[in-house]
């Protein structure tokens, strides 16, 4: 971790906690800054306010009080998920007060060589590959996957050294609160319309995700999906970095790109397509990047095929379970709209015995229905949409349905209506809340059922 002085006796808001907001504090209380955390949460149901109290830092929950403005403070440190509409955000703007998000403080006291990945799809599975293959075979240092992933970058700022890699996935969130970062590779997986609500139109949502380039120079490089012709557009337009295109569908100078299922990177053979476990073109795409990124870091081909054999992707999304009988079982359970759910219908070619269903939003299914009349041979749906899922299974002609409970009971469903060779998948396509806390708590739920049941088999032989 570098040492700076620039936060010395410095007066600095950190505003909401969880996961970034902690690690950020403890950051700052290092670089011995004058910290203030404010948090929405009472101080009795807020373990992590407890803990940071007990640290010796100043700490105010249960709301977020506009009079805080009141004091001089120098910066705030915004958790990525408080909007700019927020009376202390707005206030602080109003006065001037610069505010940055977590990953930005991160950078500024970060040795290690730092790879930021971007993108509305994608960007973690991308994220995980490129740590994994980057520390297959490794000799020295270690590569950290950080950012929206999950680990806070300033958890990793504090540790890592010049001989690591940080593997930042930055959201536009974080994006948005950022001034100096400057990833030596940045990678922007695609681009299409999200989080709307909070950036207020496209063009804001665009301009946040492309912060991640916006401080590179001639030195550094930027990879993108040349087969988005509005993201290729705007990288041309905006970028000072090498630009480092990726295509699964035509063939790109100083770039990677398929041909004849095979991976290329600058006219040299990598490795095939069937050598990426991982089913999927979305997951194509995402290798496309990972390996992009891999090339530039000077890591072998067989290092790089050696990770890409063996990962069976982040939890929850599109992730192989197990082979039982010659079934495939893949957990998708972080599908909880239509798109996510055709994205994992058009990776397979085998047979499908589809498991969804859940939170009912009032939206239609029927966006489904041609990934559906590819190659689903049956459904199972359970929650609040399960009749809604079963009268879109009818019009791509399945008829084969099943409304069960939940995913506990889909699971020896599915299993009597396939057969060798069949794809038992569950993406849902729904959110999980009316019926599981969460799509991870969902996912864990199916793949403990798998267990249990390939186990009462075994015992029944």
């Amino acid at each position: 971790m570098k040492q700076i002085d620039k936060y010395t006796n410095k007066k600095i808001l950190v505003l909401g906690l969880a996961l970034s907001g902690v690690s950020a504090a403890k950051l700052l209380h290092k670089l011995k800054a004058l910290v203030t955390v404010n948090d929405y949460k009472n101080l009795d149901e807020n373990p992590e306010a407890r803990e940071l109290i007990n640290e010796g830092l100043r700490v105010i929950t249960g709301g977020h009080p506009i009079e805080l403005m009141d004091e001089d403070f120098e910066l705030i440190v915004k958790n990525p998920g408080i909007p700019y509409s927020n009376p202390i955000v707005k206030k602080a703007i109003e006065k001037g007060i610069p505010i940055i998000t977590e990953v930005e403080l991160a950078y500024e006291v970060n040795e290690s060589k730092m790879i930021g990945i971007t993108g509305t799809n994608g960007k973690t599975t991308t994220t995980t590959m490129i740590t994994e293959i980057l520390n297959t075979d490794r000799v020295l240092g270690t590569a950290y996957a950080a950012g929206n992933i999950g680990t806070p970058a300033s958890e990793v700022a504090m540790k890592a050294t010049e001989s690591d890699v940080t593997v930042l996935e930055l959201s536009s969130f974080q994006l948005l609160g950022t001034l100096n970062l400057k990833p030596a590779i940045s990678v922007i997986t695609n681009l299409y319309s999200a989080h709307l609500d909070y950036h207020g139109t496209r063009e804001e949502y665009v301009k946040a995700k492309m912060k991640i380039t916006d401080n590179q120079t001639e030195n550094d490089y930027l990879i993108y999906n040349a087969d988005q012709e509005e993201l290729s557009e705007l990288v041309i337009q905006h970028s000072k970095a090498q630009l480092i295109p990726f295509s699964r569908k035509k063939k790109v100078e100083q770039g990677i790109y398929v041909k004849n299922d095979r991976i290329y990177f600058n006219e040299e053979e990598v490795l095939e397509v069937n050598d990426i476990l991982l089913p999927g073109k979305h997951n194509l795409e995402n290798a496309l990047a990972a390996i992009a990124v891999a090339k530039l870091m000077n890591k072998s081909n067989e290092a790089i095929k050696k990770a890409l054999m063996q990962f069976k992707g982040v939890k929850h999304r599109t992730q192989f379970v197990c082979t039982f009988e010659g079934r495939k079982f893949y957990n998708d359970s972080k599908a909880t709209n239509s798109l996510a759910t055709i994205n994992a219908l058009e990776g397979f070619e085998n047979p499908i015995i589809l498991l969804a269903g859940g939170l009912d939003r009032g939206v239609s299914f029927d966006e489904l229905i041609p990934a559906m009349k590819k190659n689903v041979k049956a459904v199972l749906a359970f929650g609040e949409t399960a009749e809604k899922i079963i009268e879109t299974a009818k019009k791509a002609g399945i008829n084969k349905t099943i409304k069960v409970v939940n995913v506990e009971q889909a699971v020896p469903e599915a299993y009597k209506m396939s057969e060798p060779n069949d794809i038992i998948l569950l993406s849902p396509a729904c959110a999980s809340w009316d019926q599981y806390p969460s799509f991870e708590i969902r996912g864990n739920a199916y793949m403990e059922s798998i267990d249990q049941f390939i186990q009462s088999k075994q015992e029944e032989e």
